[in-house]
């Protein structure tokens, strides 16, 4: 048992490790191959909703050979990509629109957007687009497309969507929340850049500074409240059963919760001056709430700490009820509020199945030590009190007995 906490603590090093190998390996638009064979000189991975722009763009007549792709979609669903003369909206949109019949073809057409309320009705676009045709792959929708833009037409504010299909050859409303309103950005075909919400990306990562401090903010958050915070209590529930763990266990515990308030502090900073520079954020409500919430039970959790009153002292009783509530609640919201977070930010599924795959090694821990330290618990009281009582057998039969696992056996 000597060993328990540097397993622990080498188990918490390869956990965060494995997140930031997930951030290196996410898909970029540079290490993409088209089945079709199509190359493209330059690519942008678009900040939300799991797309990129590749494009071929020919000055002297004016003429952009574009592929658009959107990752982690089926088949009852459309996707659309367009430009506007007029700026960042809705309404003047020149679009591109892909989905799938009920024959089980791509269908792709264009459409001109004049209204908030259309249903994307097919017609003849501002500029030429002599060619257009759309796959379907894997999970992946994908239209190509000549535009005939002149050479005037060198930037252009940019609108990228995707939503459910209502029935055969009918598009439906995409999601007015969330990620579905901040797709749009401005395209340079000259500079092979993009500019999401009129901040600079590069061409080549398509990554705003807003979606860096986006992704900082959840990295943060998910590592802090959603790992490490629980890990500590595993810790301290499971290895203060044996009395060899004494005191490390509380050491780690007290370490590893530490931690993951402080680091958790700093990403809970990073969303509200997030909120500040998007005047909100978006539909973050129930987010910020819950990350407010969590605040507040974390620093509950700090005063807890200077307020622990000694095991044998009649308030301990209460200051567990008050430690194990405040802990267990943050711990519960902390895993909502990151797939929360997960949605708002719509990052690669990688990431969602990596924090999935965390919860499930943590739950997986906790299901095998359950038992295993609640029998070594009752192992323990049977033989305290066949030692003061022999007349008790190893049944633990008693009539003033108590085989539950007291307040202090864990967290």
């Amino acid at each position: 048992m000597e060993s328990a906490p540097t397993r622990s603590v080498l188990f918490l090093r390869v956990l965060v490790f494995a997140l930031c190998v997930s951030c290196s390996r996410a898909q970029t638009c540079r290490n993409y191959t088209f089945s079709n064979k199509n190359a493209y000189a330059s690519c942008v991975d678009l900040p939300v909703l799991s797309s990129y722009l590749h494009w071929n763009y020919t000055q002297l007549t004016g003429t952009a050979d574009i592929a658009f792709r959107h990752t982690g979609t089926t088949t009852s669903r459309w996707i659309s990509w367009a430009i506007n003369p007029r700026g960042q909206r809705m309404v003047g949109c020149q679009a591109l629109v892909a989905y799938m019949t009920s024959s089980g073809s791509m269908y792709a057409y264009t459409s001109s957007i004049d209204s908030y309320n259309t249903d994307m009705p097919e017609g003849a676009l501002s500029f030429g687009v002599p060619s257009i045709s759309a796959t379907y792959e894997s999970g992946e929708m994908t239209i190509f497309a000549r535009l005939e833009l002149g050479t005037s037409m060198v930037s252009a504010s940019q609108v990228w969507q995707e939503g459910p299909m209502n029935g055969p050859g009918s598009p439906g409303i995409h999601s007015t929340s969330g990620a579905n309103m901040q797709s749009t950005g401005t395209l340079n075909f000259l500079s092979t850049s993009s500019t999401s919400g009129g901040v600079s990306s590069s061409g080549s990562s398509g990554i705003s500074s807003t979606e860096r401090k986006k992704n900082v903010h959840g990295v943060l958050n998910a590592v802090s409240w959603g790992v490490m915070m629980p890990l500590g209590v595993l810790l301290a529930r499971y290895l203060k059963v044996f009395k060899s763990a004494n005191p490390a266990w509380f050491y780690l515990h007290v370490t590893c919760q530490a931690s993951a308030y402080a680091v958790g502090v700093a990403g809970w900073i990073t969303g509200l001056r997030l909120g500040d520079d998007a005047g909100g954020g978006g539909n973050v409500g129930t987010h910020g709430n819950i990350g407010m919430a969590l605040f507040i039970l974390g620093t509950l959790q700090v005063f807890a700490l200077l307020l622990r009153p000694k095991p044998d002292h009649k308030y301990r009783f209460y200051w567990n009820i008050y430690h194990h509530s405040c802990g267990y609640t943050a711990i519960a919201l902390s895993i909502v509020n990151v797939f929360l977070g997960l949605d708002i930010l719509d990052p690669t599924k990688v990431w969602k199945q990596t924090y999935i795959i965390a919860l499930i090694v943590l739950g997986g821990v906790a299901l095998i030590m359950e038992p295993l330290t609640w029998a070594v618990v009752i192992k323990r009281r049977r033989r305290e009190r066949s030692q003061k009582d022999p007349a008790i057998g190893m049944n633990g039969a008693h009539s003033n007995g108590y085989n539950g696992r007291s307040q202090d056996d864990g967290v």
